[in-house]
């Protein structure tokens, strides 16, 4: 199979996903085999919180969007034209998955395919459902992806390489684990937005998408907040007060209350708005309903700690103080290229190879 073969496949599964928007479901007659999968896939998406609470059809369609309209001819050619995939023998890659969001693991099963690898998935229990559906509608507009996609349940066996995603205990495990294959290893990471006091109110209404979309679980999420001193957080919180209705989801609102009536019995310090609280705290994971906030000096100051805590860092959202900088709003809104932890998947296959 070549490259263009298996661009051209992920290409068509981007137009599949593209007819599911939050708007509503619109089948498009071009579209591929839709008669045999349009149906399916909606069962799906209304049926994923029943699995899993946190995945809401609205985070279902929201991830199934952002890959539908990454995954053009135009943007897999672009993002794979900078690698020398020529004359690279198959791999089997072992990919253990994360289960915090809708199709987290996709970017690493994208990555071993486009590569010319073999991907050997083990699922998390979380999200164990829409991955395997949209691997039948891609086999099914390359039927020889067949040979080069399988899915575990059991103990993994005969593979390469292995890119794992965990927290940092599981981490430990797989390090030791999978020592003597090549591997990619990942840890807990969050994600930080870096405020002035000079941000206009419609940037931290972007903002709250980075907090907010997935119920801030993915690592993508803005889970702290590093502020000036004496920076004011009124209009942070009017900001995004269009948010507000997160709270009526059930899980989100037990974890709210759980952890406000914790932090009132331990003292601390609150800011709170009925729907989110912020906690002063050096720690970068916050749990849900929660973001923290750490008082910075100068910029140097603020700099010099987030070079040195990097490896907890996945992205840093702000105005341009740093070069790799996400805009406000965009967390959630990676490209191709965008790699977790900034290992390139691609690069480290070819180096194995």
């Amino acid at each position: 199979m070549l490259l263009n073969d298996r661009i051209n496949a992920f290409s068509e599964l981007g137009k599949f996903l593209n007819q599911f928007k939050t708007t509503g479901y619109e089948k498009v007659n071009s579209v591929l085999h839709n008669d045999d999968f349009f149906e399916g896939m909606i069962q799906k998406i209304e049926s994923a919180k029943h699995y899993n609470g946190w995945f809401t059809k609205e985070n279902v369609i929201f991830s199934l969007n952002q890959w539908g309209n990454i995954l053009t001819k135009e943007n897999l050619d672009g993002w794979i034209a900078g690698y020398s995939l020529q004359d690279l023998t198959p791999k089997t890659v072992a990919i253990i998955m994360a289960g915090n969001i809708p199709l987290v693991g996709f970017h690493d099963f994208l990555s071993v395919l486009i590569s010319g690898n073999k991907v050997l998935a083990k699922q998390s229990s979380s999200d164990n459902e829409l991955l395997p559906f949209l691997t039948s509608y891609l086999i099914t507009v390359e039927p020889r992806f067949n040979e080069y996609i399988s899915f575990s349940k059991e103990k993994l066996t005969n593979f390469d390489a292995v890119i794992a995603t965990g927290s940092d205990n599981t981490s430990r495990y797989f390090d030791y684990y999978f020592n003597k294959v090549p591997n990619i290893i990942r840890k807990n990471r969050n994600s930080v937005a870096v405020l002035t006091g000079n941000e206009t109110s419609e940037q931290l209404t972007a903002l709250g998408e980075d907090i907010f979309r997935y119920y801030g679980l993915g690592c993508r999420s803005v889970s702290k907040l590093m502020i000036p001193k004496g920076y004011d957080f009124d209009l942070f919180f009017k900001s995004i007060y269009s948010y507000n209705e997160i709270i009526k989801s059930a899980k989100y609102a037990n974890n709210y209350d759980y952890n406000k009536a914790v932090y009132l019995m331990s003292n601390y310090k609150l800011f709170e708005n009925g729907f989110l609280m912020l906690k002063e705290d050096k720690s970068y994971a916050s749990p849900i309903a929660t973001v923290f906030y750490e008082i910075y000096e100068s910029e140097n100051e603020l700099l010099s700690q987030l070079e040195a805590d990097k490896d907890k860092i996945q992205c840093v959202v702000g105005n341009g103080l740093l070069k790799e900088m996400v805009n406000f709003g965009e967390t959630q809104n990676p490209k191709l290229s965008d790699y977790a932890d900034g290992v390139d998947i691609i690069e480290f296959l070819i180096k194995k190879n």
